[in-house]
């Protein structure tokens, strides 16, 4: 495998991020993006928000039972993201592979944000965190995303904003806080030099975008 370098966090591999709101597409695109890179024989390790062994489920069990306010919302969630850092994602990025992450600290900055969370407490949070070489910012509007939830899985607690009072009605919930949530992320862009993509084109044009970007990166930080 070649070597890497020019990193901006300093290690090996290559740390490449994709974000977006719930039902942008990321899971996809991550997945897609993987099975190139592999054919083109890079090793590839792929991180998704709250997956940890630690307390993934001690999450979804406190989600279940309601027993989340804001601060306990980060938290939890910010110990999932380091237990992750420290197991997977640092020695995967020491042994030069690509990591590919399915949401970064980013979501946190807008979740956290929008629930009540004070901007500068929540970076301070994650601010051991490494620089991503490239983040993907998968732009679609909430129009789009309720035609994607609705003929999917349904409003859900938590993504719909219900747990902060936004609406008693799922629906107004839902575009009310992802409204809000679009609002964090579009004053990220320029902050952290995301590569905005168009989410409402085709899931091929949105990997060849992610795919030519990344590919370029990699040629950039090999020797």
């Amino acid at each position: 495998m070649p070597k890497l370098n020019k990193t901006k966090h300093g290690y090996k591999g290559i740390l490449v991020v994709i974000e977006g709101t719930d039902a942008s597409g990321k899971s996809t695109q991550i997945e897609l993006l993987k099975k190139y890179l592999e054919c083109q024989a890079y090793g590839v390790v792929v991180s998704e928000w709250k997956s940890s062994e630690l307390i993934a489920s001690v999450i979804d069990d406190a989600k279940e039972r309601n027993l989340f306010n804001a601060n306990t919302f980060s938290l939890m969630y910010a110990a999932d993201f380091a237990f992750r850092l420290e197991n997977q994602v640092i020695p995967a990025l020491e042994a030069g592979f690509v990591v590919l992450m399915d949401r970064y600290t980013y979501t946190a900055y807008a979740r956290d944000v929008v629930r009540g969370v004070k901007p500068a407490w929540v970076r301070k949070l994650y601010d051991y965190a490494p620089a991503p070489d490239m983040t993907f910012y998968i732009d679609i509007p909430v129009k789009s995303l309720l035609k994607r939830i609705i003929a999917s899985k349904g409003f859900d607690y938590y993504e719909s904003g219900r747990d902060i009072g936004l609406s008693t009605d799922f629906y107004e919930s839902f575009k009310i806080y992802q409204n809000k949530i679009l609002e964090e992320y579009s004053k990220m862009i320029d902050e952290y030099g995301f590569i905005k993509v168009n989410g409402n084109d085709s899931v091929e044009k949105i990997h060849d975008v992610i795919k030519e970007n990344t590919i370029k990166l990699l040629h950039t930080n090999i020797d």
